[in-house]
């Protein structure tokens, strides 16, 4: 068994990362946060509400001196201009920080418009933040958003229940310069983790091997953990240490996938 790498780089933001990354938008608390920082986990998103846990472990880590370490996501779901510099400025202030590395564009099912990339960029050059990342539930949007050098990092939905990535984004993208990627919604929200949703006769799947599903594609920089408690925490950081599935754990996870992905359906 051989674990995962500590540092892999971010596709053309040439940033250096764990490959597990970690959202404070379940409500994880300070102290798991701070351990896992300790295991070099650096990529913090903090979401549209900025829990109280990671906003405590950033200002904790920026008065040790240790924010050049923190790779600080922030997201903007505003389609209003005039509201994006102003909302983020608060959250900047909020944190005691001049700047975060990232500021993620939110769920654009369309290619952002000219007055939100213009405002983008004003927000850029004014120094509020470093890389531009964007979501979208409309996997042919990244390949288009892949050839703008503006865009350094994607937030692309992936997991054993939804592979749709694997045929519709990764096998358009440039072989060279590639922006970031960095899959969210790992365990389908949980729904892979529950036993009612595993096939008959299988023990549901665990967190880690969530994680290590989407960690063992090379197409991917960084896997995004929710944890809401230390419980959780562990969890996640345990598939560091396990490191990439064999070909019979990838095919058992994806079967699963599979097995949910049907469920699903036949509900409608």
């Amino acid at each position: 068994m051989h674990a995962f790498s500590n540092r892999v780089t971010l596709g053309r933001t040439g940033l250096s990362v764990c490959p597990l990354a970690v959202s404070g938008g379940y409500g994880v608390d300070d102290k798991s946060l701070l351990r896992a920082f300790e295991r070099g986990v650096n990529y913090w998103y903090h979401g549209s509400m900025l829990r109280p846990g990671m906003t405590s472990a950033i200002k904790q880590l920026v008065a040790a001196g240790k924010r050049d370490e923190l790779v600080i996501v922030l997201q903007s779901y505003m389609r209003w201009p005039w509201y994006m510099e102003s909302r983020l400025t608060k959250e900047l202030r909020l944190l005691g920080i001049d700047h975060c590395d990232v500021l993620l564009l939110g769920w654009y099912n369309i290619i952002p418009p000219k007055k939100i990339v213009d405002c983008v960029e004003r927000m850029r050059a004014k120094g509020m933040f470093r890389h531009v990342a964007i979501s979208s539930h409309h996997r042919p949007n990244f390949v288009e958003l892949a050839k703008d050098p503006r865009y350094g990092i994607l937030h692309i939905r992936y997991n054993a229940a939804h592979t749709g990535a694997e045929r519709d984004v990764f096998p358009n993208l440039p072989a060279e310069n590639r922006p970031g990627t960095v899959a969210y919604t790992a365990t389908r929200w949980g729904s892979l983790l529950s036993a009612k949703n595993a096939p008959k006769g299988e023990a549901p799947m665990r967190g880690r091997d969530a994680y290590r599903f989407v960690l063992s594609n090379p197409d991917f920089n960084l896997c995004m953990t929710g944890p809401k408690n230390a419980e959780h925490m562990d969890e996640a950081l345990a598939a560091l240490d396990e490191g990439p599935l064999s070909p019979e754990e990838n095919e058992r996870i994806r079967r699963r996938g599979s097995h949910l992905y049907a469920k699903a359906f036949r509900k409608g």
